[in-house]
Formats: C-alpha cells, structure tokens, sequence
C-alpha cells in the first residue's frame, strides 16, 4: 500500500523554549523535520516555524515518525555553535521508546554498525564490514503483559539506529512500519519512539541547558 503523507495539525507549532538565539520545539510523530522533494510534502516542523520565525535554522532532524524534542537556531552564529556541539558529541539525548517482550536484563548496550540498505532505502541494516561505527545505551523503565518501556541513550547518531539496534536483539519498537514488521507494528498506532530529553550548552551564552517533553505514549 502506498504511503499517504497526512501530518498532525493539532497543535500546528508546539513551541517549548525561544530566546534570540535558538528555539525548541516538541515534533509530533507524523510530521516531516524538513520538507521533501514533492509539493505534497512541503509541509514540516521546518516550514512551519519558519512562518512565525523567517530566520530558523535546522540543526539536527528526528524521523518523520518519531515525536519529540527538536532544536533550531535562529541565526548563523548559533547554529554553527550547536551543529558543532552535535558533531563532538557533546550534546545529551535520550528517548522513550515501547518495545516488544521483555529484555532479559535491566540494562545494555547495543553496538552493530549501520549502513544505509541502498536498494531498500531509506531502510538501514547492520554492516560489519563498511557499515558507520554506531553505538546505543537502553535502560528498561516498566514492562506491561507483551512490551516494555524502556529509555534509550544514544552515543552516535546515525539514521534510523535506535530502531535497527532494537529490532537486533530482538526488541523492535511498537508501530515501526519498518523494523516492527510482522510482530510489532500492529500493535500501536504510531512508532512508540519519543525525543525525550536533550542537554546542551547555549551557543553564544555557553550556559548548560536542558529541554524535556512529556510521552505521548
């Protein structure tokens, strides 16, 4: 069946936290972070904060199916601030996400690295060989009768990784239309992956904040 692009537009623009040089807002799953190549889907989390704010910048992006925190700048000196910050890794994030079953242990690490599925993307698969070093911390936090909510601390940031890396030991995320496939993506109506958190320093202040959004889930 043919994807149908049909964003959220209840809240349209979820803004958390604005000063002069970034703002913060919370993305609804569903709703693309830039816009794509087609007229049909122009409408983002991009292009709609850019009608209230004609200066934003785009600094990182979520999947299109995952909700959650998203950073912008709002001009050149602090985007290259916070672009670099993501790019030494210095930045903390963790999501919420609702995974198949239940881990045998509390806590773990997942570490398979990932390349793209070239004839299959914008899928990714695990590549001993060529695929990007890729690195993913998880902590169960409650477990209900066939999931398990877990948080997710990811070390690298490469496409799609907190998805493969469940769906590789046996935990995909509930709703994943790519990795839940046959088992867990019927069970929810959405992709159960949540941006929950993210630490930085501001960019021109250099002051340690910290954002977090509630679970819709």
């Amino acid at each position: 069946m043919a994807f149908v692009y049909n964003p959220p537009t209840t809240p349209w623009l979820d803004i958390v936290y604005q000063d002069d040089d970034i703002v913060v807002v919370n993305k609804p799953s569903g709703l693309l972070s830039v816009p794509g190549r087609e007229l049909i889907h122009r409408d983002s989390v991009t292009m709609r904060l850019m009608r209230v704010l004609p200066t934003a910048l785009i600094v990182h992006r979520l999947d299109m199916d995952t909700s959650g925190i998203m950073l912008f700048a709002l001009n050149k000196a602090a985007q290259s601030g916070i672009s670099r910050q993501f790019q030494q890794r210095t930045t903390q994030k963790t999501y919420l996400a609702k995974v198949l079953s239940h881990p045998d242990n509390d806590t773990g690490s997942v570490d398979l690295p990932l390349i793209c599925d070239w004839p299959n993307r914008p899928l990714q698969m695990v590549d001993h060989e060529v695929g990007k070093p890729s690195l993913t911390h998880w902590k169960v936090l409650s477990k209900t009768d066939n999931a398990t909510m877990v948080e997710l601390t990811p070390i690298t940031g490469r496409s799609h990784q907190l998805r493969v890396h469940m769906q590789q030991i046996g935990h995909p995320i509930l709703g994943d239309r790519f990795y839940g496939k046959p088992d867990a993506h019927p069970l929810a109506p959405r992709l159960c992956l949540h941006a929950y958190t993210l630490s930085i320093k501001h960019p021109i202040t250099e002051q340690p904040m910290s954002f977090t959004t509630p679970c819709p889930f």
